[in-house]
């Protein structure tokens, strides 16, 4: 980053602390789009007066943008996607622990730091999604078998760069160690029908044009292909469907499907704490869980709240009781397997 550049963001910064400080409101810096975010937090300043400051970016460069503010940065809250990323916000040193009973009572302790860095706001499911007319659900079991030669040339995966794969290989190290992880690994990437290439919409579109048969993706993809009001994009959900691996089993073979989160935690510098801490309390609130699963089709983290219709479609599961926190932690490791065995 040049100077230039590195002055321009201090110095707007400045400028919006000075303008915020004093006043009743809560600086945010979030990773989620602003459609996805937003409506709760105008629902938020509606119910508190508390004036919601949204800036909204790439993960990394809101990540990258913190460290440069420092102590300089207007925002209170750093809101991002995936166990991965909220692991290297904490190691940066961009945020700061807090005790907050309320969430603590609210969230599971697997979904949220164990040092209170950081807590999950919603689950995002990493199932396998197939084809439903080429694909023999009996031929489907755990996300080790999609290393079994019956899926050579069968196999579609989004890039090893995405944050998403790398948490589950993370996982995977957890459940089975390095060297059943690197085995695996090895065998999924012959197995491709493509060289890994675009998000995870990408390859749902790529299974159900019959390039693969089989894929590993976001629930929440294949939500807002049902959802959505053209036709293409519901014929190609039409074709899909949803398996949970690892149900049943012995040991890892039956630990549960993959989930992540997407979560928040106070930045280091944050200049309205409390504000901050009602903001947090109220994305964890039913309210806030309900819209979450219902317009994003995303899980709740809070236990007992309804599902959608759109998610509730997807099945019943067991999920891979991990805590999350450990993704972050792996994740050096996970990208170093990946690149050993030629997943680009």
């Amino acid at each position: 980053m040049n100077k230039t550049l590195l002055s321009i963001l201090v110095a707007t910064s400045v400028t919006l602390s000075a303008q915020t400080q004093a006043a009743d409101v809560v600086n945010v810096y979030s990773a989620r789009k602003e459609a996805l975010i937003k409506p709760l937090l105008d629902e938020f300043s509606a119910n508190t007066g508390i004036k919601v400051n949204l800036i909204t970016g790439k993960a990394d460069a809101l990540l990258k943008r913190l460290q440069v503010e420092g102590s300089a940065s207007p925002a209170d809250v750093f809101i991002t996607v995936d166990a991965g990323r909220l692991h290297r916000a904490k190691a940066a040193g961009v945020l700061k622990p807090m005790s907050l009973p309320a969430l603590e009572q609210r969230i599971p302790a697997a979904l949220r730091d164990a040092d209170g860095y950081w807590y999950g706001l919603t689950l995002r499911a990493r199932p396998i999604i197939y084809a439903k007319d080429r694909v023999d659900i009996n031929q489907l079991s755990s996300y080790e078998a999609l290393a079994d030669s019956v899926w050579d040339g069968r196999l579609c995966l989004r890039s090893s760069q995405s944050v998403y794969n790398q948490s589950l290989v993370a996982a995977s190290i957890d459940a089975i160690g390095k060297e059943a992880t690197q085995d695996w690994l090895q065998s999924m990437v012959e197995n491709l029908a493509k060289p890994p290439a675009g998000g995870d919409t990408d390859q749902l579109k790529a299974v159900a044009a019959g390039v693969c048969d089989v894929t590993i993706a976001n629930t929440y993809y294949l939500g807002r292909l049902i959802k959505s009001d053209k036709a293409p994009d519901q014929k190609v959900a039409n074709q899909l469907a949803v398996f949970w691996p690892n149900q049943s089993g012995a040991g890892s073979l039956g630990r549960g499907a993959h989930f992540n989160v997407s979560g928040a935690g106070l930045t280091k510098y944050g200049k309205h704490p409390q504000q901050a801490q009602q903001l947090l309390s109220y994305l964890a609130s039913d309210v806030a869980q309900r819209w979450y699963a219902d317009i994003n089709n995303e899980y709740p983290v809070v236990p007992g709240v309804e599902i959608s219709a759109t998610l509730a479609s997807f099945g019943t599961y067991k999920m891979d009781p991990i805590a999350l926190q450990i993704l972050g932690e792996n994740n050096r490791q996970a990208v170093q397997l990946m690149d050993r065995a030629g997943w680009r």
